[in-house]
């Protein structure tokens, strides 16, 4: 079973159709039980970063995503899912995040021409050969929905970056970590691509039904 956690956000839903799509075993919940049980685990988001870390310390689920990912295991995050690994975000002032990779996460500079949130479908160059990218074009169009974005100390973990008035980080891998500011699950047939490559790289084809 694929854990999908449920922290209090939406588009949470949305996921979950994406795996059924793919005939993938999926549920979502906020059982820690189930979570530490799962095969894999997707932390999706949308909103802002510190809400979404309160809303996982209120369900005492916050140190289980460090353990899994310092465990090495299967866990994707999707948006506020990947800006909530990193150390802190400016959202808000200078809040703490899960502190799991070094880097912060920072605001879209006010540039003419560059609106703010980056909203719809934009390109994201590779940067890593991933199993996650087999079969998905360099340069492949994805969508996404953002006023922040992440800026890893670590460039080896960079596995995908984004131009929109400047250079960003758009997906980032680290073992059997990948994470992606860009929503998969609203990206049509390429992002459900994204998240079926993902589960077969680190889990195989016996998760699906």
């Amino acid at each position: 079973m694929i854990a999908i956690i449920d922290y209090g956000a939406g588009n949470i839903r949305n996921v979950l159709r994406a795996l059924k799509k793919l005939d993938y075993e999926a549920e979502i919940t906020a059982d820690p039980d189930a979570i530490r049980k799962a095969s894999a685990v997707i932390l999706p988001g949308v909103g802002a970063a510190a809400d979404t870390v309160q809303g996982l310390k209120e369900r005492r689920l916050d140190d289980l995503v460090r353990r899994l990912i310092e465990d090495d295991r299967p866990f994707m995050g999707v948006c506020v899912g990947l800006q909530v690994l990193f150390d802190a975000t400016e959202e808000g002032g200078d809040e703490p995040c899960l502190g799991v990779l070094p880097g912060k996460v920072v605001r879209f500079p006010r540039e003419p021409g560059f609106k703010v949130p980056h909203m719809g479908w934009n390109q994201v160059s590779q940067h890593a050969e991933s199993p996650v990218f087999a079969g998905v074009p360099d340069d492949s169009y994805f969508y996404f929905v953002h006023s922040y974005y992440v800026a890893p100390q670590d460039p080896r973990i960079i596995a995908g970056t984004t131009s929109y008035s400047l250079d960003f980080t758009s997906a980032i891998v680290r073992g059997n970590l990948f994470a992606t500011q860009f929503h998969p699950e609203k990206s049509g047939d390429l992002g459900l691509k994204i998240y079926d490559n993902f589960l077969k790289a680190t889990l195989g084809r016996h998760t699906r039904h």
